[in-house]
């Protein structure tokens, strides 16, 4: 369980915390993988998120995934994607938050790049980065015992 006082420090640049679903490259599942794979080389990222046509988070495309259906026996096809779409290739069953819980938010970021945050119907409303988690513990590096006195707990054997 995280402590009161360091939840706050993690969450003081809450407003930042969670980047909007509109500033966010995302592509649908119905998209091609021809199209993912120039959305995914344009925005530099290696994972977006998919979204269905009401913009429901169901999963996640890496730019691996686009490249492994292009692997042929003598290197890259890029004909290999005509008729595959985001779907054929994409991750699903990924964890998402609905609020800013930092205990799951930290959790889940050990082995995710982000984490896509929905509402209660499962729309995207945006993203939560390792990024921006890193600069809330760095934040809190800095002005913990700026702000607190910390007394080390003795224990007794």
């Amino acid at each position: 369980m995280i402590g009161e006082k360091t939840e706050q420090l993690l969450l003081e640049n809450q407003e930042n915390l969670v980047i909007p679903a509109e500033n966010v490259a995302t592509v649908l599942y119905t998209h091609g993988l021809e199209h993912a794979l120039l959305v995914l080389s344009k925005v530099g990222y290696n994972q977006i998120p998919v979204l269905d046509h009401e913009d429901r988070f169901i999963g996640v495309i890496g730019l691996s995934d686009v490249v492994n259906k292009m692997m042929g026996l003598t290197g890259l096809d890029v004909a290999a994607l005509e008729n595959l779409t985001v779907a054929d290739v994409m991750e699903v069953n990924i964890p998402c938050i609905t609020h800013n819980d930092v205990e799951e938010i930290l959790h889940q970021l050990v082995n995710r790049p982000f984490l896509p945050q929905v509402d209660e119907n499962g729309v995207f409303t945006g993203i939560v980065t390792r990024k921006e988690i890193l600069k809330s513990v760095n934040h809190l590096a800095h002005q913990l015992e700026r702000r607190y006195d910390l007394v080390e707990k003795v224990t007794v054997h």
